[in-house]
């Protein structure tokens, strides 16, 4: 038997959005009797996005995997719907960026590898990356 109250704890729900974008996960109601998306689940887009991971306060928030329909994916922190902490992110044509990120940006310590295999590390500032180093494997 539980200690918890009716209307404590995540909600789980399966909702279709208006605009045809699907979520699957918890859910929890605010003070205000609002239901928001807050803790684990995954939302399609009606683009074809595909979201799985932590909510919260009905952002993304947390740990999370984004796969977009181009065959990129980030893999990593988010804050308020964005790229923000640590996390990976491979390109389309598998290219792959590791490293930090801020507000969606390439932003300070990270490695670049590119389609030939090559890893170039250094200093990411958006599309900016001055004085990379390219690691040699001997």
């Amino acid at each position: 038997m539980s200690d918890k109250k009716e209307g404590e704890g995540p909600l789980k729900v399966s909702y279709i959005f208006p605009n045809g974008d699907r979520y699957e996960g918890e859910c929890s109601r605010s003070a205000s009797g609002v239901v928001m998306r807050s803790g684990t689940g995954k939302q399609i887009t009606a683009s074809g996005i595909i979201y799985t991971g932590e909510w919260h306060e009905d952002k993304m928030n947390g740990r999370g995997t984004l796969q977009h329909p181009s065959g990129a994916v980030y893999e990593g922190d988010f804050k308020d719907n964005m790229y923000h902490g640590t996390g990976t992110y491979t390109f389309a044509d598998a290219s792959e960026y590791t490293g930090n990120f801020c507000k969606n940006r390439l932003e300070g310590d990270g490695a670049f590898t590119d389609t030939q295999g090559l890893v170039w590390t250094g200093d990411f500032h958006g599309k900016a990356a001055l004085g990379l180093k390219l690691q040699h494997n001997i």
